[in-house]
């Protein structure tokens, strides 16, 4: 009997050893991600290759757009109106680009804030912000280097135009 309750005692000692084990060997919950750091300024030849490829993917939609690539300082690089653009599409694009860029992040996360309403509406007061989908961060090797900003048909169009533009990079 006394065996019995040795044997017993030490199968629960040893579960309640091994469960524990096991809970301290759970990977711990995996860290946010590391914010996204500024490189060196995009050049005049990679915003050249990218603005020839956001070009001809509007060009082989029939969109007519305004393209604007800015740099890690939010200056303008490089930029085009296409043939027939609204003229109120300059700044925008140019707006897009610089919200991008100096915000880390793509212009529609503002705009998807915006669309929730309620406190997410205080985006609209923060300068510089242009809260519409079609600007993007111009990431090389996991830096940004610049932003590029689309303006001239639906935000979805401007959107498809900047990340072509963005593929001819990387």
């Amino acid at each position: 009997m006394n065996n019995m309750k040795t044997t017993c005692l030490s199968t629960i000692l040893c579960i309640s050893l091994l469960t524990g084990f096991s809970q301290a060997q759970k990977p711990a919950t995996p860290a946010s991600p590391s914010p996204l750091v500024y490189g060196a300024p995009i050049s005049f030849s990679q915003a050249e290759k990218i603005m020839a490829a956001a070009i001809q993917e509007a060009a082989r939609n029939g969109w007519t757009m305004a393209i604007a690539i800015v740099d890690t300082g939010g200056n303008l690089v490089a930029f085009q109106r296409m043939d027939n653009t609204q003229i109120g599409s300059i700044e925008v694009a140019i707006g897009k680009a610089q919200t991008a860029n100096n915000f880390k992040r793509p212009s529609k996360a503002f705009e998807d804030v915006v669309a929730g309403g309620g406190a997410g509406l205080r985006i609209l007061s923060l300068p510089g912000a242009v809260p519409l989908e079609g600007g993007e961060p111009i990431l090389l090797q996991g830096k940004i280097i610049g932003g590029i900003g689309v303006s001239g048909m639906q935000s979805s169009q401007d959107a498809q135009v900047a990340k072509a533009g963005l593929n001819a990079l990387n």
